[in-house]
């Protein structure tokens, strides 16, 4: 699959753009707050339908502009596919592909598969469980539709269970036989979506600890563990348990909306006991893990977006990056970088034909 031009309408910092792509390798360069890493955010929300950067949509449009259109020309399977993400102030969201818009964005997800690999992906190590299992949804998605439906269900149960344990509390009221509807739903949601994640990671872990294992050359261990509530049992059971104590905090408090994926070092959390160099070292490899896992069940290169993947890695973990890419297993690549000379030593390594884009 391979991204032939995009072009930018009011997006971000860009009033009109338009790009055409080598089919390797790509390098935005340019000073800070040029807009390098906008062009990638571009590319991602093209297979994603929003941003990777800034969740409020409307804050992709151009200041004192009504409206914003990425539009994208791939090659995919020897066929032309033109997909446009637009949104106008006070609308809702279109994305089309071919002329025709989706009814719903989740079945565009996976259509276009991508990996981005960016320094905003140190949240995964400091923030909380949830950005972990957005990691993990995101991955599954792209290849599993039926994830991404029993996802959508669960949440929508969860927030009406929710509100059910408010109006209780709220009218001292209670009624056993509407909560266990909601139990009973959430139980078949939830124990698909515990099963499949649990599936992934075994197949997944592996294939990130060998990626891991050869960008570090072999000096550390690393291990992902995955922590859920259905391990300890099934969620109708977990539910009847603690419903005391939903009554009083008004939420649930079990269930696969709670999971983690503990990030370890050497036996130890990363968060706490790994560099700057090895922590970037733990997502990159879980990035390029992501790209395995993703390939292995589409059948296709995904795209891949390195946003300033220079920085704080030493020359001896760069030069290993390097050489993964230099593999006829990648499809197209996409780097953004401050230094134009520092990208150009870089991809000359690399035995792939390359543009160079300065900003």
């Amino acid at each position: 699959m391979i991204l032939k031009s995009l072009s930018l309408l009011n997006y971000k910092n860009f009033d009109s753009k338009t790009f055409t792509f080598n089919e390797k390798i790509n390098c935005i360069v340019g000073n800070n707050g040029i807009g390098k890493t906008n062009v990638l955010d571009a590319i991602y929300h093209l297979s994603f339908g929003k941003s990777y950067f800034n969740p409020i949509a409307t804050q992709n449009i151009k200041h004192d502009e009504d409206f914003f259109v990425v539009n994208g020309d791939y090659i995919k399977d020897e066929k032309p596919e033109k997909v446009i993400v637009s949104l106008k102030r006070g609308q809702k969201k279109v994305i089309k592909r071919n002329s025709k818009a989706y009814e719903k964005f989740s079945e565009h997800i996976g259509f276009l598969p991508l990996v981005i690999i960016s320094p905003a992906d140190r949240d995964l190590i400091i923030e909380g469980s949830t950005t972990r299992r957005k990691f993990i949804d995101s991955v599954i998605s792209q290849s599993d539709t039926s994830y991404l439906n029993y996802l959508i269900n669960y949440n929508k149960i969860l927030a009406q269970r929710n509100a059910l344990l408010k109006y209780f509390a709220l009218n001292h009221t209670y009624n056993k036989d509407t909560l266990d509807v909601y139990n009973s739903q959430l139980t078949d949601f939830g124990t698909q979506i515990f099963e499949k994640r649990d599936a992934f990671l075994k197949t997944f872990i592996p294939i990130f600890k060998s990626r891991y294992e050869a960008i570090s050359n072999g000096n550390e261990t690393v291990d992902l563990n995955y922590q859920s509530d259905l391990f300890e049992n099934d969620l109708n059971t977990l539910l009847n348990k603690v419903i005391n104590k939903d009554r009083a905090l008004q939420y649930t408090s079990v269930g696969i909306h709670k999971d983690d994926l503990n990030f370890n070092i050497s036996e130890h959390p990363i968060k706490k006991f790994g560099s700057q160099g090895q922590q970037k070292s733990f997502l990159i490899a879980l990035k390029l893990a992501q790209f395995d896992f993703i390939k292995a069940q589409s059948g296709v290169n995904p795209i891949l977006l390195l946003d300033d993947i220079f920085d704080k890695l030493d020359e001896q973990r760069v030069a290993q990056i390097i050489k993964l890419v230099d593999d006829e297993n990648f499809g197209q690549l996409f780097i953004s970088d401050t230094h134009a000379e520092r990208t150009e030593n870089a991809v000359k390594q690399v035995h792939q034909s390359y543009e160079i884009f300065k900003l």
